[in-house]
């Protein structure tokens, strides 16, 4: 590796090593609320789920080895699951019909029951989790192309 190689690959470990901690941190913020608070998640909170575990993990390995180039991957499952947050952001907040509301049976994906502190939002909090992660992945790619 060139010394300017080393430089850039360090100067986008800050934001990639903040990508990890949202992923990580929302990772086991749901499983907190799931597990601890008993709160069973709906049907998109599992897609989800799906999205950010993953990030938690390749994320974690990318910041450990200072590996720039993982934006790559992970910045397609933060796109992926900012889409279905959207989704379900849009469903909660009622700017998409009820009727379109992938529940038929278990929890509902528009329940109170979606909140956490007093009042916020799960898919509104998931949504700002996964745009944070994805702009810091950009940022990461910034800084290391040529």
């Amino acid at each position: 590796m060139t010394d300017v190689t080393v430089e850039k690959s360090h100067t986008a470990w800050a934001p990639l090593f903040g990508a990890w901690l949202i992923a990580l941190l929302a990772s086991l913020a749901v499983l907190f609320v799931g597990e601890i608070m008993g709160q069973a998640p709906c049907n998109l909170c599992w897609f989800q789920r799906a999205f950010m575990f993953p990030l938690a993990i390749v994320l974690g390995v990318a910041a450990l080895r200072t590996d720039a180039a993982v934006w790559r991957y992970a910045l397609p499952l933060a796109i992926c699951g900012a889409l279905v947050a959207g989704f379900h952001s849009g469903l909660y907040l009622g700017l998409l019909p009820q009727s379109i509301a992938p529940c038929s049976e278990g929890v509902s994906c528009t329940s109170a029951d979606m909140t956490i502190l007093s009042g916020l939002p799960l898919p509104v909090l998931a949504l700002a989790a996964f745009c944070a992660i994805a702009m810091l992945l950009v940022i990461t790619r910034s800084r290391t192309s040529p």
